[in-house]
C-alpha cells in the first residue's frame, strides 16, 4: 500500500497495491490542517473550531486500502471549507461585498450557518471577528473545494472503467448532542430515502452494524448529505451510501482524543468494509 499525498492538493489519497473492489472511500470532514490566517481570522480558539471536525474518521476507515479500495480523505477542516455542500452555498449576511447572482443564498444549509463557508461551528458560535470578501469565498472553493471533488470524480470514474459499477462509501461522525430526543443510536446509514443506492447495500450495512451489537437507524436524522446526493445514481452503476458514526464510540467529544474503544471501533469498520467488498460485486451484478 502507498501513501499518496496528491500532488499538492489539500487531500490524500490511500490507495492498494492494486484496486479490486468497486469501493471508493470518503472522508470530507476529518481535515485538521487549520490555515494560520483562518485562526487569526476566526474569534474561536482551536478547540472550539474543532466540534465541526469528524475527527479521526479517516482513521476509523483506514483499512480501506486493505481490502482492494481507495480511501480518500480531505486535510483542510470543515469550518474552512465544506465539500459536502455545493460549491456555492454562501451566507450573503457573512461578506462585506455583493455576491454573483448565480450564489446560491437560500439554502436550508446557509439558513442553518452550514453553507460552503460556514458561518458557525456545529455548536452554533460565531465562527469570524468581521466579514470576508467574496474573494475568500472564492480562493477557497478553487483551492479546497474543486480539488477534493475532482480526486474523488477521478477515482468513481477509475472505479468504473475497470469494474463497471463503484460503490461510494461517505464517512462521516455525529456528535452526542446531535441526536437529544431521538433515543439511542450508534449508526445512522443514509441512502437518501432509497434513491442513491441500492436497498439490497444499505441493508446489508444495517445488518453488519447490528450483528456487532450497534444500534442503527437509516435516513433519520441523516439521509445524505451533498455527496452522497450528487454521486448516487444507481441507474447508472454508481452507488453511494453515508455512513454517520456517533462520536462517544470512539473519542473524547471535549478533549478531541481518541478513546481506548478506538482501535476496536476502527477493527469493526474493517470487518464492515470486508463484508462489502466480498458481497457488493455480486450485488451490483459485476
Amino acid at each position: 500500500m502507498d501513501h499518496v499525498m496528491t500532488g499538492g492538493a489539500p487531500f490524500m489519497v490511500l490507495r492498494p497495491e492494486r484496486q479490486t473492489v468497486p469501493l471508493v472511500v470518503a472522508s470530507a470532514h476529518s481535515g485538521r490542517a487549520y490555515d494560520h490566517a483562518f485562526l487569526a481570522e476566526s474569534r474561536l480558539d482551536p478547540v472550539t473550531l474543532r466540534r465541526s471536525e469528524d475527527s479521526f474518521v479517516d482513521e476509523l476507515f483506514a483499512a480501506a486500502p486493505s481490502v482492494g479500495a481507495p480511501l480518500i480523505a480531505a486535510e483542510f477542516p470543515r469550518a474552512y471549507c465544506d465539500p459536502n455542500r455545493e460549491a456555492w452555498e454562501l451566507d450573503p449576511t457573512m461578506f462585506e461585498d455583493a455576491l454573483p447572482p448565480w450564489v446560491n443564498i437560500h439554502s436550508p444549509r446557509v439558513a442553518a450557518g452550514l453553507g460552503t463557508i460556514a458561518r458557525v461551528v456545529s455548536s452554533g458560535d460565531q465562527i469570524y471577528r468581521k466579514k470576508l470578501r467574496f474573494a475568500d469565498a472564492e480562493r477557497r472553493v478553487r483551492e479546497c473545494w474543486q480539488p477534493f471533488h475532482q480526486g474523488l470524480l477521478g477515482l468513481l470514474d477509475e472505479t468504473t472503467c475497470r469494474f463497471g459499477a463503484v460503490l461510494l462509501v461517505d464517512c462521516h461522525s455525529m456528535p452526542t448532542g446531535a441526536l437529544s430526543g431521538r433515543g439511542p443510536v450508534d449508526f445512522v446509514i443514509g441512502d437518501v430515502h432509497g434513491t442513491s443506492c441500492s436497498e439490497e447495500i444499505t441493508r446489508l450495512i444495517e445488518t453488519e452494524l447490528m450483528r456487532l451489537g450497534y444500534r442503527v437507524r437509516r435516513n433519520d436524522p441523516y439521509a445524505g448529505g451533498y455527496i452522497t446526493r450528487t454521486y448516487g445514481r444507481p441507474k447508472t452503476g454508481r452507488h453511494a451510501v453515508q455512513i454517520e458514526v456517533a462520536r462517544r464510540l470512539y473519542m473524547d467529544e471535549v478533549r478531541f482524543e481518541r478513546r481506548a474503544e478506538f482501535r476496536r471501533v476502527a477493527r469493526q469498520m474493517e470487518a464492515v468494509l470486508v463484508a462489502l467488498a466480498v458481497q457488493v460485486p455480486a450485488i451490483l451484478g459485476l
